[in-house]
Formats: C-alpha cells, sequence, structure tokens
C-alpha cells in the first residue's frame, strides 16, 4: 500500500499545513463539504475517531473514510480516540487512511502499534491528552512521523483551547529540534482565526480546525485567514 504525497519529506523542512476536521461537517452532504475544503485549500482532511468508551462520545468508522477516499485525493488523517487502536489499524489503512495516530494512553504496546501503522505504507502519528506529559515519548518519539496535542479535552468539538498545551508544544518543539527528528507537531483543539498564530509561534505544523472552517459561509476566505495567521511565524 504506497502513501500518498503528504506535503513533507525527512529532509526538508515542514510548512504550516491546514486539516480542517470533518467532524464539524454536515454529514448529509459530506462528500459536498470535502470537496468544497479541498477547493478551498484545505492540505490534510482530518477524522475524529470515538468509540465511547476512551472518549464519551461516538463518531464514525471506516466506512466514512473510504466514502471520502473516493472524493479527495488529499491525504486523509485519521485520530483513532478508541481504546484499543491496534484492531482498527487495517481497517482504516484499507479504507484510505494516509495519517494514523494513536493515543499515548490507549496503547498497551506503543512501539509495536506505530510499527503496525508505518508497515503499512502510512505516516504513524501518536497523540497526547492535554494533562498527558511529553516524557511519555521519550522511548517512541524518534520513530513517529507527527505527535497530536490536543488542546482540548478529547471527544467534542467547539471547546476553547488550553493555553498551557503552548508551553507543551514549545517543549516539544525544542525536544525535535535539539533531536534533529523529521517529526511534525499537529494542535487540535480550539484552533481558529484569533489562535493559531499562537499555535504557530509555539511550533506547531499542522492545524487541525473544525467549526473554524465548516459551517462558515466562505471556505476558501476562511482558510485563507487561517493560513495567514499560520504562516506568521515560519
Amino acid at each position: 500500500m504506497a502513501s500518498r504525497t503528504l506535503s513533507w519529506k525527512n529532509s526538508e523542512k515542514p510548512t504550516k499545513l491546514l486539516a480542517p476536521s470533518v467532524l464539524s461537517a454536515d454529514f448529509s452532504r459530506l462528500g459536498e463539504e470535502i470537496r468544497a475544503v479541498e477547493a478551498a485549500g484545505a492540505d490534510w482532511i482530518h477524522f475524529d475517531v470515538t468509540d465511547g468508551r476512551f472518549v464519551p462520545n461516538l463518531t464514525m468508522g471506516p466506512l466514512v473514510v473510504q466514502a471520502a477516499r473516493r472524493v479527495t485525493g488529499l491525504p486523509l488523517d485519521v485520530h483513532l480516540m478508541i481504546e484499543n487502536p491496534d484492531a482498527f489499524i487495517r481497517p482504516f489503512a484499507d479504507a484510505g487512511a494516509d495519517c494514523i495516530s494513536l493515543h499515548q494512553e490507549a496503547s498497551r504496546h506503543l512501539n509495536r502499534s506505530v510499527q503496525a501503522v508505518k508497515s503499512l505504507g502510512l505516516r504513524a502519528g501518536v497523540a497526547l491528552s492535554p494533562s498527558t506529559p511529553l516524557q511519555t515519548l521519550d522511548w517512541v518519539l524518534e520513530y513517529v512521523d507527527y505527535v497530536l496535542l490536543l488542546s482540548v479535552n478529547p471527544g467534542f468539538g467547539n471547546q476553547d483551547f488550553i493555553p498551557n498545551v503552548l508551553v507543551k508544544a514549545r517543549q516539544l518543539r525544542d525536544l525535535i529540534e535539539k533531536k534533529s527528528y523529521p517529526v511534525l507537531v499537529q494542535a487540535d483543539g480550539g484552533i481558529n482565526p484569533e489562535t493559531i498564530a499562537e499555535f504557530s509561534k509555539a511550533g506547531v505544523n499542522v492545524f487541525v480546525a473544525g467549526s473554524a472552517i465548516f459551517g462558515q459561509p466562505d471556505y476558501r476566505a476562511r482558510l485563507r485567514l487561517l493560513r495567514e495567521g499560520a504562516e506568521r511565524h515560519p
């Protein structure tokens, strides 16, 4: 299974990438929504997958990703907020995912889970909830392609972000640069035109935004505004 072009290579400094989260899209016309944000300039499409157990909400499964794969060539980024992520790596890969992030808190054998994602030709990420310390990544950071920092408590959209996650992002960026690892920092939660510059300044590369994009009157203008804020801090 070949991975698609994901807008970064190990030898290149990563750009700032915008990843609209379909959790905030109109599911009655999901294909149209995905095509619209792609046409408006999105870089990735983000899927928040929850099971009602790891977090108190139930969202979507591989069939939604499979449907999205039929309407877009953009990288599909799947965030597994579920209790048994290993059992769903292959189903989401087969559905067309390009990137899969697993929660450190939910993976009993995190290194093995990361390698399982990579063995399928996908980019592997590790996600951390707001109160999970960076030290839990000490022995796996060198093997991952990106780290997803939750800046809200996981499970629901449209929350205000937790400010001390910006400190966490800066510390993670410093660690990545000190080790010279080709790892992206992704953030999800409370990202909008008013906050995105703060996340970018803290070292975030990939910005997941839901209600700040979907449901807005002009997707192109909204993505342009977000990108301007993100690129204010290279």
